[in-house]
């Protein structure tokens, strides 16, 4: 009777799981397997409105496995130690494991690599669509400018999407550590797991993801980033699901899937870059805590900042548009160190991922791989733009409630207790045009 470990990771679901299918097809018995590691808490990355979603998920996925006669197995502790230590008590011939991006993930492997040897398979393939390094530019070892990235994604090599098993046989008598979830989270955060994010894919409507996903008064983008960072979802197989529809919608959405594999390849390429700028420009950046404060608590006196930093804090989430607005404010309006913002996001985005956050924060701020680092987003024009007749602010400011259309942009005089701009409007550009070198 033989036996495999599926560790599993940023990979928490049974369909299209090469882990899962890898350990399924070479062994007789699977033990499933998730390792909760003090090291992410010690790190800070174990913020509590992840942990809750990702208790959510190791219930779900404890549920679908036990639905198919096997069942999940939690340890805490080191993910080398317990794996090996699981994989002598199971006599365990063979570990599989998703490959990661990150430098902890990096670390992670070298260490299940010593204590495992010739008995761990690391499989790509699984958090992103195409691995990192499996496609880059005549000598170089990434790609730093997305359009280029982008076509050379488009006719990469695909796996085949695989199905989840049917039925699984697991050794008994093994013991599980709870998991613990300590810390407030935001009383709108959505559930986890995923079954939860198979339902929302399944009532989404892909169609009209290129009309809407900008329109921040519709919230009819696909909300599925928090299940694709926990791998509730697979990417390859939305990519898949995508390209079968077909339109506009469809490419505009694979597109977006496409730029979350650029950010994984250049992490993995510069892991640094989660901390250092991608491109030092000598910036001379301004530090003021007390706006910084005011925008972290949507209290800016901009109703389209404002709006959004308090759905940030409400459900852990908000739509990319709202993203980029916020943080081109703090990063080029303020002119703030773009890791003040990114770590308050990754305190409580549920699908804080350091590739994406980390990244797309130094896109904003111009240190990053825009080829437009001058970029930079007028809050009163992208408001006008993307929430024209003010419904996205009326839903989340509710002292401006009474603004009628988009009179609710510019409150001046009629703000009813909402604080007055911490910038002058006329002063959006300056700090920002002053600081660069």
């Amino acid at each position: 009777m033989t036996v495999s470990i599926a560790l599993f990771t940023q990979d928490l679901r049974l369909h299209d799981n090469p882990v899962l299918h890898a350990a399924h097809t070479s062994a007789d018995q699977v033990v499933p397997l998730f390792v909760s590691d003090p090291a992410v808490e010690a790190a800070g990355f174990a913020a509590p409105n992840r942990q809750a979603f990702l208790a959510d998920c190791l219930a779900d996925l404890d549920a679908s496995l036990r639905g198919i006669g096997s069942r999940l197995t939690v340890r805490r502790g080191d993910a080398a130690e317990q794996t090996a230590g699981l994989a002598a008590e199971t006599g365990a011939t063979t570990v599989h494991v998703a490959a990661g991006v990150t430098g902890f993930a990096h670390r992670r492997e070298v260490r299940l690599r010593k204590a495992l040897g010739d008995r761990l398979h690391v499989h790509d393939a699984s958090v992103t669509v195409v691995p990192p390094g499996r496609i880059t530019p005549v000598g170089r070892d990434h790609y730093a400018v997305f359009t280029p990235y982008h076509r050379a994604w488009q006719e990469a090599p695909r796996r085949t999407v695989l199905a989840a098993p049917r039925a699984l046989r697991t050794p008994g008598g093994l013991g599980s550590d709870p998991l613990l979830v300590s810390g407030t989270t935001s009383p709108g955060l959505p559930p986890g797991g995923e079954s939860a994010g198979r339902a929302r894919w399944r009532t989404w409507d892909i169609d009209a993801y290129a009309d809407v996903h900008d329109d921040l008064a519709a919230d009819d983008t696909s909300r599925l980033s928090p299940y694709l960072h926990f791998g509730c979802l697979s990417p390859t197989e939305l990519v898949a699901h995508a390209r079968r529809h077909d339109g506009e919608g469809a490419r505009a959405f694979v597109r977006q899937l496409a730029w979350r594999d650029f950010h994984h390849q250049v992490l993995a390429a510069r892991p640094d870059a989660a901390r250092r700028d991608y491109r030092d420009h000598d910036d001379h950046r301004h530090h003021d805590e007390e706006e910084a404060e005011a925008w972290r608590q949507g209290r800016t006196g901009y109703p389209i900042i404002d709006a959004g930093m308090r759905q940030l804090a409400h459900e852990g989430w908000m739509p990319n548009r709202a993203r980029l607005i916020t943080a081109s404010f703090l990063a080029k309006s303020l002119y703030q160190d773009w890791r003040i913002g990114a770590a308050h996001f990754l305190s409580l985005l549920v699908d804080g991922d350091v590739a994406n956050n980390q990244l797309n924060w130094q896109w904003v701020a111009g240190t990053g791989t825009d080829t437009r680092p001058n970029r930079m987003l007028n809050p009163l024009r992208q408001a006008d733009r993307y929430d024209p007749d003010g419904a996205y602010v009326r839903r989340w400011i509710p002292e401006l409630a009474h603004l009628p259309g988009p009179a609710v942009h510019r409150p001046g005089l009629f703000a009813n207790g909402y604080p007055a701009p911490i910038i002058a409007p006329d002063a959006l550009t300056a700090r920002f045009r002053h600081g660069r070198a």
